[in-house]
């Protein structure tokens, strides 16, 4: 008789509750990062008035902020970028051409 082991499934995506979820495609699309990150911003004041940024994701160059988050998250199904802005804090998302480019934003009280 063949053991059965026990398993135990993995969320496959991220749980954006209590997150605001915005979708951007501008056009012309945006030229690059710093582009895509003003049409962010811009949209992070509207919705947040003073903000920080949490986290991003450039898909052009396969760039993140924190710099190396997916590395811990080889084997998730959710990056590690989206992984620490949820768990510090975001909540807003703003998506750029359907995950060209992501930012996640909190809310500062001063």
């Amino acid at each position: 008789m063949q053991e059965q082991r026990s398993r135990c499934d993995l969320d496959k995506s991220p749980d954006y509750g209590g997150l605001t979820l915005v979708e951007l495609s501008p056009d012309p699309p945006p030229a690059d990062y710093r582009e895509a990150m003003t049409l962010a911003d811009a949209e992070a004041g509207r919705r947040l008035g003073d903000y920080m940024l949490v986290a991003w994701y450039d898909r052009d160059r396969d760039f993140e902020s924190p710099q190396h988050a997916s590395e811990c998250h080889a084997d998730s199904a959710i990056p590690g970028y989206v992984d620490y802005a949820l768990s510090h804090g975001a909540t807003l998302r703003v998506d750029i051409d359907g995950g060209r480019f992501v930012f996640f934003y909190m809310p500062v009280d001063l």
